[in-house]
């Protein structure tokens, strides 16, 4: 298929979007917010891939700790996603921006007349400069919360089909982690981080051990998944650091940041069935 170089798929996780307290980070989505704006002012198009809304949802609600029952989760996935669309709203208003919300499931992708609907309204967003905000719709889809038949299984498998839709030419995961490292960088402080994937061997899935904060449901494991989707249909695709949104200027400059999967020749197109 033939990629928009001008579009960027950005996926932001719930470690970046509250702060240890769980408590939504309002520092971080105002300087997302104001990077993002600004690329899209140099002549990007932007969607954003947002996690959060349990978690903030769970904060709204008074909860202590992330609920277990599935109708809890979806109560406050439906408060959270409320809360989020009003804080993203509200801070990329103050720099000129419109944001529209696209919540997703599975079966939004599986069936061709869905997904052309879907694909259709991404594009009339974009064409009028208004920046897609998507997430999972987990307080309709329940098997994008706890199910073993889950379609996207975490935001960064739910970016690289977006990606992948939206004919993006880079994909970029924010996370809590600069990158892909030889080994866990929690324990070993000297880990090298591996600047440039070229092939996601089984080498390369045995570095994806352990999970993710105890905010979010992602971890490397989830990522490299992404990166199989993305650069199998000739996506470029960067892992960086969340708190550290004016990075994104650098990777669109094409410099060296995070961990870069290089996107393979593909010549797929989206008549085909995206490979989950």
């Amino acid at each position: 298929m033939d990629l928009i170089k001008n579009r960027i798929v950005i996926k932001i996780g719930t470690s970046s979007l509250t702060n240890e307290k769980g408590k939504v980070n309002l520092r971080c989505i105002d300087k997302l917010a104001f990077v993002l704006s600004g690329i899209q002012n140099l002549g990007y198009e932007i969607i954003l891939v947002s996690s959060g809304a349990i978690a903030v949802g769970t904060s709204k609600m008074g909860m202590s700790e992330r609920p277990k029952e599935l109708r809890i989760k979806q109560a406050a996935a439906a408060v959270g996603q409320c809360e989020l669309m009003h804080i993203y709203d509200k801070f990329f208003s103050e720099y000129g921006k419109i944001v529209a919300q696209i919540l997703l499931s599975g079966e939004d992708v599986e069936q061709s007349k869905k997904k052309q609907n879907l694909i259709n309204t991404f594009n009339s967003l974009l064409e009028r400069d208004i920046i897609p905000i998507v997430n999972e719709n987990d307080s309709v889809s329940y098997t994008e919360i706890e199910s073993e038949q889950k379609i996207f299984g975490d935001n960064d498998t739910l970016s690289a089909v977006v990606a992948v839709l939206c004919r993006a030419k880079k994909l970029v995961l924010m996370s809590d982690i600069d990158g892909l490292y030889e080994s866990d960088p929690r324990q070993n402080p000297n880990a090298h981080l591996i600047r440039q994937v070229d092939d996601i061997d089984k080498n390369i899935r045995a570095l994806a051990k352990g999970s993710g904060s105890n905010r979010g449901t992602g971890g490397m494991i989830t990522k490299l998944d992404a990166a199989q989707i993305a650069t199998s249909h000739g996506i470029d695709m960067v892992i960086t650091h969340g708190q550290r949104p004016e990075d994104l200027y650098s990777i669109i400059d094409g410099k060296q940041v995070g961990t870069l999967f290089v996107g393979k020749k593909c010549s797929c197109s989206l008549a085909q069935s995206i490979v989950l």
